[in-house]
């Protein structure tokens, strides 16, 4: 029978394929980490007098990649992605109902299962019921999806519901932190109803799981949103510990987030996790931008530019962007999706080198970084 250590064992010559495959445009190849190794607070930057429960690992995993099930997504690349990320360091993992209904957090369930539940964070969301339905053949966004069809509820009971349906998905006795999940305008299916189900989280979700968080089911909750309104408004009507903010904090994208969100969260002693921190593999080389084929006007000019520095400063652009996300003193973590095993070597190993501080000064310089930006030191 083959055991977790059995598969550890094997997973090394895996994890030494992905760094090769990990090597940088200039050729070096990718280390990987010393035994024990991970993304504590004492390695990157972080407020240890925070009250508010805050991840103690910098560097997560963001789940919504490997939730998809097609051709190219096979199951034991996503284990061995899962896999390299935990020996490359990473202890923080983020997930949710949504993705792939039910598969991204069932991938997670058997591929966490084993490691000591006391070593690692996990995340997921709720908003979203799912119901058994065989009838449903096709899900936009989702590639093979299982047949279960989703139903918004942001109220009172499909919080605990949701919860209480993920904790069965993951496989553990406690989720860390819970998010509300796409309650916003640029939500295509709630399309003008956003207004009405972010009433009704006002009323169900947000007091259900700031009870919750009291009585010590979860540690922290906030919404995990695209667009800044809904993470701003919750502030105005509630007592979120931490935001999870998608697409609006990048090398791209950031300045409103710094200007608007950032002093809110201060304000409160509440903190971000900076999730797609390279906008959807945009920042990796990939032509698409948060979860879309329509690229922004002057993205494209801006992204070659941005490269070119990072290549004239002896770094790359994914290094630069992951680094620039985790400065903020705001920041508690910064969640980079991987699909496979190299891009969970890839991302670990980004975070482990510095960039110069040269490229941060000529970034600014040349009106690419906004200079209300917080830099890394």
């Amino acid at each position: 029978m083959t055991t977790r250590r059995h598969f550890l064992a094997g997973s090394a010559a895996f994890l030494a394929a992905g760094a090769a495959l990990a090597g940088r445009s200039a050729g070096a190849d990718v280390a990987r980490p010393a035994p024990g190794y991970t993304f504590e607070p004492g390695s990157l930057p972080a407020n240890p007098e925070a009250e508010r429960y805050r991840p103690p690992y910098r560097l997560g995993m963001g789940g919504a990649p490997m939730a998809h099930a097609g051709p190219g997504r096979p199951y034991r690349p996503v284990l061995e992605a899962v896999e390299a990320a935990w020996e490359s360091g990473v202890r923080y993992f983020d997930t949710s109902p949504w993705y792939n209904l039910g598969l991204g957090e069932r991938r997670f369930g058997v591929a966490l299962h084993g490691f000591p539940r006391d070593e690692f964070v996990i995340s997921t969301k709720v908003g979203r019921i799912l119901h058994p339905d065989a009838s449903v053949q096709d899900v936009a966004s989702w590639e093979n999806p299982p047949p279960f069809r989703h139903e918004y509820d942001y109220s009172a009971s499909g919080t605990r519901r949701s919860i209480e349906e993920s904790l069965q998905r993951l496989g553990t006795s406690h989720i860390d932190i819970v998010f509300i999940h796409d309650l916003s305008p640029d939500n295509s299916d709630l399309g003008d109803d956003w207004e009405r189900y972010f009433e009704q989280a006002v009323k169900g979700a947000m007091p259900e799981l700031t009870r919750m968080r009291d009585e010590g089911i979860i540690k922290a909750w906030g919404m995990g949103v695209n667009r800044l309104e809904p993470s701003t408004r919750a502030f105005e009507v509630a007592d979120p510990d931490i935001i999870l903010q998608a697409c609006k904090y990048s090398l791209i994208d950031h300045q409103d987030t710094v200007e608007q969100l950032f002093p809110l969260c201060e304000k409160r002693g509440a903190s971000v996790v900076v999730g797609s921190p390279l906008n959807n593999g945009f920042l990796a080389g990939r032509n698409r931008y948060n979860y879309s084929g329509k690229i922004p006007d002057g993205a494209l000019q801006k992204r070659a530019r941005l490269s070119r520095l990072a290549f004239e400063h002896g770094t790359d652009l994914r290094t630069a962007a992951l680094h620039f996300c985790n400065a903020p003193e705001v920041v508690s973590a910064v969640i980079p999706g991987s699909r496979n095993l190299s891009q969970s070597v890839e991302n670990a190993a980004s975070m482990r080198e510095k960039v110069p501080a040269e490229f941060w000064r000529a970034a600014v310089k040349q009106g690419l970084i906004a200079e209300s930006a917080p830099l890394p030191v």
